[in-house]
């Protein structure tokens, strides 16, 4: 085992189930909120920023503000239901 891995193992010990797959209830949220009319409605405007932004050879236009709004819906639907999720 090398020098991370021992480190890592020693400082991060990995919690295991002994009969069942643990599931992260954050994934399966992220995944949910982001199929929720407000967030997928930022994301097909993030979708057109990207796809305008690469069409161009040089410009100096980003997708940050669309990223953001996109990003901070999921985790704000995500933050109302995450807590009462887990153990």
């Amino acid at each position: 085992m090398s020098f991370l891995q021992n480190f890592l193992n020693h400082y991060f010990p990995t919690v295991r189930a002994d009969d069942e797959e643990v599931i992260d209830p954050q994934k399966v949220l992220r995944a949910w909120c982001s199929r929720q009319k407000k967030c997928s409605d930022l994301q097909v405007l993030l979708d057109i920023c990207n796809d305008r932004v690469s069409s161009k050879k040089q410009t100096e236009e980003t997708c940050m503000e669309e990223l953001l709004d996109y990003v901070e819906c999921v985790d704000q639907c995500v933050a109302k239901r995450l807590f009462s999720k887990l153990k």
